[in-house]
């Protein structure tokens, strides 16, 4: 398969090194991907939940957190494909990334060459596997899409705060699933939310007022108390 037979894709890059960051994103948008950049582990969570992106490069290296806790972050409630970039050549370090979840390994310095086709190839097999990045769902008459965020509950559009649609859309990508309160808190807010649990429940309940669902007869929004939300299964 040629590089040209993989779709543009939405990439995010995790590194505290301007250089890099710059350097990754020509390569990346001359093979037309479009690219959200973070420089510390906490942007990087911030920026996978609230992006969706399709692929993330990460280096291990941050100034505020080890890579590999924005790794474990993102692997709670996201599958999307994790190329590590890292200075640590030792296979201890490999193989803790890739115990966490990570697709790949790339260590620095490296060649842009081969680090485009080992992402190609993770967005191949991601493609392969779920038929395509998905960024719309739609579950009982309420669609969301994220590539353009927007929400409409049976085809009237439904106005969300930028946080709303974070905490909607990390929820819906993982329907079905419980999501703890630390790690929606952690994700969307930062680690320095993690405890905040009566800030959720009020942007739980602003967002089931907005989008019609009753806490007492939920369709969308499920509560585990003490523990975490649901969205509805499709």
């Amino acid at each position: 398969m040629s590089p040209a037979s993989v779709l543009p894709a939405r990439i995010l890059i995790v590194d505290d090194e301007a250089p890099i960051r710059r350097f990754l994103r020509v390569a990346l948008e001359a093979e037309g991907h479009s690219v959200t950049e973070a420089g510390t582990a906490r942007a990087g969570i911030e920026q996978a939940a609230r992006e969706a992106p399709d692929a993330v490069i990460l280096d291990l290296g941050l100034p505020d957190a080890d890579g590999l806790s924005v790794l474990r972050a993102i692997r709670g409630w996201s599958q999307v494909p994790v190329l590590v970039l890292s200075v640590r050549a030792d296979e201890a370090g490999k193989v803790a990334a890739l115990d966490e979840g990570a697709q790949d390994y790339v260590v620095k310095p490296f060649g842009v060459k081969e680090l485009l086709a080992r992402l190609r190839s993770l967005l191949r097999d991601r493609a392969t596997a779920a038929g395509g990045p998905r960024t719309v769902i739609e579950v009982a008459g309420l669609r969301i899409d994220a590539a353009a965020r927007r929400v409409d509950r049976d085809g009237a559009e439904v106005h969300l705060t930028r946080k709303e649609f974070d905490l909607l859309w990390m929820l819906a990508a993982q329907a079905g699933r419980l999501v703890p309160q630390r790690m929606i808190l952690e994700a969307i807010w930062g680690p320095a939310h993690a405890e905040d649990t009566q800030y959720l429940r009020v942007y739980i309940r602003q967002l089931r007022a907005k989008i019609g669902d009753d806490a007492a007869d939920p369709v969308f929004l499920f509560t585990e108390p003490g523990i975490g939300y649901r969205f509805r299964g499709e």
